[in-house]
């Protein structure tokens, strides 16, 4: 078995699990073992994650809350990094790369302790407070976006740009020509917010699609993500307005309806941003409010810069908004062509390559000959 491993540590949500998932499949294959540090999050992604092992690792999150909370916050991180001491110990990787997120600290501050190289990836268009912790630590910084606000200018020897890595389904999906919306074909709407979006697109979007004329409600076809509590108020919604929609609190297809949809409306995530551009189609993005580092909003501006998409902020996104928006494109369809062509051109499909190829550099790993022939013996 080759001694070559290196570790990945990702906190236990799809946004940094995801990017890591990608980079774990482009070094397998290298020939490169990995092991993934998580927290206790991660439930049943450990089984499908391309790792030959799963280690959890204490972590906690020291922001907000009362002084207490932050205390055994940081005691907690505190266990983390003594476990994850252990762990890289036994482990002895050749490189560890970190995704952001507290679960992160531990094991990206043992491997540095230990002088292990080390990698942050930052998937936002602002640096994180955890990787800001760790960037006198670490020996790079991969970032998802060519400009990332908060890096300070003495660390440009220590930057590389590799774009965000995006898993096997969105690659597909990219593969999918986008379809313009010509005379008789339905303008077909993906709606998602995650978990902390499904609630204000289940609100406003259903309205706002129901507030438009009649003839304008037959050439609309929705796939919406809506909570659990919100599913019989939003198909209700729909069913009386005469439009056709497809509402499910999950879609586990995601990439490929996205693919499908002539324009997105969701959140602004790094995943999704990094999703939209790959695959190339066209969004109206409303950033998550509140966000101390406002990464979604800044995420957005990415998109919104180049013509892919239309940023609205929450208290402005309303359903007399919505509508006039969407009538907007129904009444000027190439529009949506003139989008989906500018956020395809963002797109970095091969991200997870150029992950792995700083941590096989950074970790003087030998990138295996395939056109080398075996040795007789």
């Amino acid at each position: 078995m080759s001694r070559r491993l290196v570790l990945l540590a990702a906190g236990g949500t799809g946004g940094h699990l995801f990017p890591a998932e990608s980079l774990a499949t482009a070094l397998a294959k290298l020939d490169v073992r990995v092991v993934l540090a998580t927290d206790g999050r991660v439930g049943d992604i450990a089984a499908s994650f391309p790792a030959e092992r799963v280690i959890e690792i204490p972590s906690a999150t020291p922001s907000g809350g009362s002084l207490l909370s932050k205390g055994l916050a940081a005691l907690k991180l505190g266990r983390g990094v003594l476990s994850a001491l252990s762990a890289v110990r036994s482990l002895r990787p050749d490189c560890a790369v970190g995704f952001g997120g507290y679960p992160t600290v531990p094991p990206i501050f043992a491997a540095a302790t230990l002088k292990v190289p080390t990698i942050i990836h930052e998937q936002n268009g602002v640096i994180g407070r955890a990787n800001k912790f760790l960037l006198g630590r670490v020996s790079a910084v991969a970032t998802g976006f060519a400009a990332v606000k908060g890096l300070p200018d003495g660390m440009a020897g220590r930057i590389y740009h590799t774009g965000n890595p995006v898993r096997p389904a969105v690659l597909a999906a990219a593969k999918v020509p986008y379809e313009a919306l010509a005379a008789g074909v339905r303008l077909r709407l993906l709606v998602f917010g995650g978990s902390q979006g499904a609630r204000v697109m289940s609100e406003i979007v259903p309205r706002a699609l129901a507030s438009l004329p009649a003839e304008a409600r037959a050439r609309l076809e929705v796939v919406q993500q809506a909570r659990a509590e919100d599913l019989q108020a939003v198909r209700s919604t729909y069913a009386a307005a005469g439009i056709a929609a497809s509402v499910e609190p999950f879609f586990k297809d995601l990439p490929a309806r996205m693919a499908a949809a002539h324009l997105v409306i969701g959140r602004s995530g790094a995943s999704t941003v990094a999703e939209l551009a790959a695959i190339g189609r066209p969004a109206i993005l409303v950033p998550l409010p509140g966000a101390l580092d406002q990464d979604q909003a800044e995420n957005a501006r990415s998109l919104e810069a180049i013509g892919a998409a239309t940023v609205v902020r929450q208290p402005e996104f309303t359903s007399e908004r919505l509508a006039a928006e969407i009538a907007a494109r129904l009444a000027d369809p190439a529009s949506l062509t003139r989008a989906a062509t500018a956020a395809k051109s963002a797109g970095v499909l091969d991200a997870a390559e150029r992950l792995a190829a700083l941590v096989m550099s950074l970790g003087k790993l030998p990138v295996p000959d395939r056109n080398a022939k075996e040795t007789p013996r």
